[in-house]
């Protein structure tokens, strides 16, 4: 990607960007430590300003579910924690600090969320909790966090991922922190889930999509410059990577917003040349 005008980073935001509709409600938290903030919290929050300013200009942000249309301008890092000093003082259109207030996750006032882990798989079931057995784990992580609340509160879950590799998508995880598709929509409703689940999976060699109705992930596109087999070696489940478009390039002019209104700092995401 080092070659093109623009940085994978740019070119998943744009992407995603064109997913959301005007009047959405988007939510993100705050992640922490390199790539897991960049693809949990970074590309998201620039994604959604990018819609705002140009076609969904009603969309709303929450921002760690409390802080309502930040003003990106303004900042200089993304915040360390959810209720630090930079964020708290951070210009917004409002913050919500009873719950519930405005937006309620388990009342269904979200339409979006962004969730990440360790392992995504098939069904796209993800896991936050432990590598191997629960109760002998090899490795034991943050838990799940919101992820529950994400995979079935939310209207749709975009799953970032920032390593596309064998050990991260899996046929199925360790441990289902955020449930997927088990046995398609149809499994979902039969746990009582109506709504909700996980729309894509994006990471930087390409975004998957999946099959509500089979309860699988499929290859929506796969990025400019990435080699298909390379992404079929990096899977740990089996995908179809013939006939996959290459994921749309950003245009000059939506790179300029990106650089120049959006993320004017290049505080959120890393920006390719001019």
């Amino acid at each position: 990607m080092s070659a093109l005008p623009y940085t994978v980073e740019e070119l998943i935001t744009v992407v995603l960007a064109k997913s959301f509709k005007d009047g959405e409600v988007g939510f993100t938290g705050l992640a922490t430590g390199g790539a897991a903030a960049l693809y949990i919290t970074g590309i998201p929050l620039a994604a959604m300003e990018f819609a705002r300013q140009t076609h969904a200009p009603n969309l709303t942000i929450l921002l760690a579910g409390w802080s309502i249309n930040p003003d990106f301008s303004e900042i200089r890092q993304l915040p360390s924690a959810e209720f630090d000093s930079g964020l708290q003082n951070l210009p917004c259109e409002a913050q919500m600090e009873t719950y519930p207030g405005p937006y309620a996750v388990r009342r269904g006032d979200v339409d979006f969320g962004f969730g990440s882990g360790v392992q995504v798989d098939r069904a796209g079931n993800i896991n936050s909790t432990c590598v191997g057995d629960f109760n002998k784990p090899k490795v034991r992580l943050v838990g799940s966090i919101l992820l529950p609340e994400h995979m079935t509160c939310f209207r749709r879950e975009y799953i970032m991922m920032p390593h596309h590799e064998v050990r991260s998508f899996v046929e199925k995880v360790d441990y289902v922190s955020g449930v997927g598709y088990p046995g398609g929509q149809a499994g979902r409703q039969a746990l009582g889930l109506t709504i909700g689940g996980p729309e894509w999976i994006a990471t930087p060699k390409c975004i998957f999509e999946f099959d509500r109705a089979a309860g699988h992930a499929r290859l929506r596109s796969i990025h400019p410059g990435i080699d298909p087999d390379d992404v079929r070696r990096s899977t740990g489940f089996a995908i179809e990577t013939n006939g996959i478009p290459t994921t749309q390039a950003p245009t000059g002019e939506e790179l300029a917003i990106l650089r120049r209104k959006v993320d004017p700092h290049s505080a959120l995401i890393p920006h390719g040349g001019e």
